[in-house]
């Protein structure tokens, strides 16, 4: 039988299940690539791969989807890794550049500036802005480089009252059911104990990847995050 094609995130915040992964016999079943999420969401839609941690935003080019697993990139509130940097307050801002390795987060700073921030803005996907969405390990230790900084998971959760999941394990077809449990396992393993990563990552200044981790993000895909992609996706599909 041929092996599961799986794309998984390059970011800190997929490491735990990528470490789950690794330490689980699940290993041996799948064929595994890790990649940035818009690329990983692409190989997923296009059939490249069969299952991908995607961002939620690509769900709206799918024609069929299931989300198997119950774990996340998820937080409730502040997640410290999906920004809009500012040169000026997020009141008085033109112009917005997105960021290329991002589907979701670039869909959640217009759904915000939009209904949250009541702010009709020029998009660009090039060249100069007054802001721009930046996302992942790129962001580490950067929010003293611009003088407006805007947490992405914050103001949803100020907007909302509903914690978000950016992205969630997402396959193209239906899997077999014993293969979903036993990867749900792995996933499970490794985010039982996320700091375990740190020791294998370089350090940067000015920030707390213990506290990014444990504090910031949350792995479970619980009734409120399912709530939230729902909602999310309402908004996304408007803009």
């Amino acid at each position: 039988m041929s092996k599961i094609k799986v794309s998984a995130v390059s970011y800190t915040n997929t490491l735990p299940f990528l470490a789950g992964i690794k330490s689980s016999s699940i290993l041996d079943e799948i064929d595994l690539s890790v990649d940035y999420p818009s690329e990983c969401a692409r190989k997923v839609i296009q059939h490249e791969a069969d299952l991908g941690i995607i961002p939620i935003a690509a769900l709206t080019k799918m024609d069929e989807y299931h989300i198997i697993t119950d774990y996340c990139i998820g937080s409730d509130g502040a997640v410290d890794s999906v920004f809009i940097f500012s040169h000026q307050p997020i009141e008085e801002i033109q112009t917005l550049l997105l960021d290329k390795q991002s589907r979701t987060s670039n869909g959640l700073a217009q759904i915000l500036l939009k209904e949250f921030w009541k702010k009709d803005i020029e998009i660009v996907t090039e060249g100069e802005a007054d802001a721009f969405v930046l996302i992942g390990d790129r962001t580490f230790g950067k929010k003293d480089s611009v003088p407006y900084v805007y947490d992405l998971g914050y103001y949803w959760k100020e907007f909302t009252g509903l914690p978000f999941a950016f992205a969630a394990w997402v396959s193209n077809t239906k899997l077999p059911e014993d293969f979903i449990q036993a990867f749900n396992e792995a996933l499970k393993h490794g985010v039982a104990n996320p700091t375990a990563i740190i020791s294998s990552i370089d350090k940067i200044e000015n920030f707390d990847y213990e506290y990014y981790l444990t504090k910031n993000l949350d792995f479970n895909l619980d009734n409120p995050k399912r709530q939230a992609i729902e909602l999310y996706l309402e908004y996304y599909r408007s803009l």
